[in-house]
């Protein structure tokens, strides 16, 4: 039973791609749909800037576009959006110096002594309490979150991995999601 949803999700693809590569831009945008979360959280994970990684995944999908036609194999599709998000992250990183601003406001409030460490304080509580909501998850909520947000798994993947249609796997995260949020939520509520 598997090895259809993933053969039938494989011809799916496959059938995307070679659609988008006679100009159908429907079936383009489809491809955009369903890669990318896959795709931002890739460059998340290169770049940690969300901003940054906004940027990328949109200039991937361009680049794709543009590209698709050197495609070989539909089949390795993913694969290949993989390399060319990896590649555009590794150049996005090393060519762009970091931004800083010299404006009157901005240097005016430089000091001369690093970031209170209770920024950093204030982050590390932060990373806790939602760590500390994922366990108090069902094992399977955590097990979703943390394979797509953490994980970095598309939907599509995860479809493979958890042996579930696509829409089961959205449904999860939507529902696991919501969940934590709940759960964070009332713990907040608690301690007030």
């Amino acid at each position: 039973m598997t090895q259809i949803i993933n053969d039938t999700l494989d011809l799916e693809l496959v059938t995307l791609v070679d659609q988008a590569r006679q100009g159908d831009r429907q079936a383009y945008g489809e491809i955009v749909e369903r890669f990318q979360g896959y795709v931002f959280s890739l460059a998340m994970n290169r770049l940690r800037d969300v901003g940054e990684a906004q940027e990328l995944t949109q200039e991937v999908f361009i680049h794709a576009m543009l590209k698709l036609d050197q495609l070989r194999d539909a089949r390795c599709f993913t694969a290949w959006l993989r390399q060319i998000t990896v590649r555009k992250a590794i150049n996005r990183r090393a060519r762009k110096p970091p931004v800083y601003s010299t404006d009157g406001e901005t240097l005016g409030n430089l000091t001369a002594s690093p970031a209170p460490p209770m920024d950093r304080l204030i982050q590390d509580e932060q990373e806790a309490e939602l760590r500390g909501g994922l366990i108090r998850l069902e094992p399977m909520d955590r097990e979703t979150l943390e394979a797509h947000y953490l994980g970095g798994r598309s939907v599509q993947q995860m479809s493979r991995d958890f042996k579930a249609p696509v829409g089961t796997i959205k449904r999860r995260l939507h529902v696991a999601r919501n969940r934590l949020r709940k759960l964070l939520e009332s713990k907040r509520l608690a301690a007030v």
